[in-house]
């Protein structure tokens, strides 16, 4: 089959370069892509906002099936224009996108359903949010959520009154978000370890992929502030099959029975973000798309085909039989451009690909990179993810940080403690 996929970062990468080494796929197309994906992938300039020209594309291309990767388009309805000219597409509908792209919908849903997550308030103006946090009875931390999309940069764990004041003022009144923070989610603060949970769903049901842990602050300790992802490690060793069964059925088959009740089947990839409480796990988000950097070091455990399963799932029919998995550890480092998560200098020329590239057990995957004169430039804030897989996470976290010391641009960060919490008590 052929396969279309949306996007241009790592996440993007990852599924590429999977889909495009299995026999059941005769050619990949990535819009727009980048130069990592284009290794693998032959590469069409368009958009991933461009819903008519993403449209045309499938339909010129004749494309079997589409992988939208990223959240944006998915929010734009990508899906349902695509399933509107009769064209075969892996990702949720706007409606059920909702689950991600509105923290309002997904708190409330998930009210409605009987699924475990925080506490929390909705507030739809700067004069009730800073009321509710004067509440004398209110606790902190609190966490303050953007209600719509901010690129993962919408969410402040506030110590105190000062802090979720400000936090209010800047998405609400200085509208740091736009119109993203015009509504707001205050929620209690939960405590115990994070782990990000995926599956695949076919509207009807669902199937696990895998666990992973990522590393959100920018810098080493888990300082700094939230990004996007600044690397991450598969599978968690706090997930068991025990653990796993308990997610399926308490979080995941609700989501896809709930989404079908309420007329909004859920096809696509979904990503749990857990906390695992001593009540047991609950969401502090939802994704509604295979997270990043999380793909990166997920998608390489897969051992079956994936494009087989994206097809059926797409179609209504997921076949029960569970996907098999490598037994190996997978440690993913982000290599960022200096500043991000906020502004970052682009166009820097970046050297050490082929070498990083070579190395055993070694995998490079492009998130914000163009070429230019020739060469391979930064283009965004975070710009590669360096994958090491190994027998034992120890092992996998030397080899990714290999690549990573074998590459340079000017300015380029990194976290030095990707993995590190896979180390406790582990062999």
């Amino acid at each position: 089959m052929k396969v279309l996929i949306i996007g241009s970062g790592g996440r993007e990468h990852a599924l590429a370069w999977k889909l495009a080494a299995e026999p059941a796929v005769s050619e990949v197309v990535c819009a727009p892509g980048n130069p990592g994906i284009a290794r693998v992938a032959r590469l069409a300039a368009v958009g991933v906002t461009d819903l008519d020209a993403l449209v045309a594309l499938a339909s010129a291309e004749r494309a079997d099936l589409t992988v939208v990767g990223p959240e944006l388009p998915l929010d734009l309805g990508v899906v349902d224009r695509f399933r509107a000219h009769g064209l075969r597409v892996f990702g949720p509908s706007r409606a059920a996108a909702a689950l991600e792209c509105s923290k309002v919908f997904a708190k409330t849903f998930m009210s409605r359903h009987g699924i475990p997550t925080a506490r929390y308030r909705v507030c739809a103006d700067a004069a009730s949010a800073h009321a509710e946090i004067a509440r004398p009875e209110l606790s902190f931390p609190v966490v303050v959520k953007a209600d719509g999309l901010a690129a993962g940069k919408g969410v402040v764990i506030a110590p105190d009154r000062l802090t979720a004041d400000a936090a209010i003022r800047s998405a609400m009144e200085d509208r740091q978000f736009g119109d993203a923070g015009a509504r707001l989610v205050l929620e209690e603060c939960l405590s115990g370890p994070e782990v990000s949970f995926f599956a695949i769903c076919d509207g009807t049901c669902a199937v696990p992929l895998a666990s992973a842990q990522d590393h959100k602050r920018a810098f080493d300790g888990d300082r700094g502030p939230n990004t996007g992802g600044m690397g991450a490690f598969a599978p968690s060793p706090l997930v068991d099959a025990a653990l796993q069964s308990r997610i399926m059925e308490e979080i995941v088959n609700p989501v896809v029975s709930g989404m079908r009740a309420e007329g909004h089947e859920y096809r696509g990839f979904l990503y749990a973000g857990l906390m695992l409480t001593g009540d047991g796990p609950k969401v502090i988000e939802f994704n509604v798309r295979f997270g990043d950097p999380e793909a990166q070091v997920v998608v390489p455990m897969i051992a079956g085909d994936l494009a087989p399963q994206l097809a059926a799932a797409a179609d209504g029919a997921l076949p029960s039989t569970p996907l098999s998995f490598r037994a190996e550890k997978y440690v993913g480092v982000v290599i960022a451009s200096e500043g991000y998560p906020g502004a970052s200098p682009t166009g820097l020329p970046i050297t050490g690909l082929e070498k990083a590239e070579a190395l055993e057990d070694t995998l490079l995957f492009h998130a914000g990179t163009r070429l230019e004169n020739g060469g391979v430039v930064t283009s965004g804030g975070r710009v590669l993810t360096v994958v090491g897989r190994a027998p034992t996470f120890d092992a996998a976290r030397q080899r990714a940080y290999d690549g990573v010391r074998a590459i340079a641009f000017d300015g380029m960060q990194y976290r030095r403690d990707i993995g590190q919490k896979a180390l406790n008590g582990l062999p």
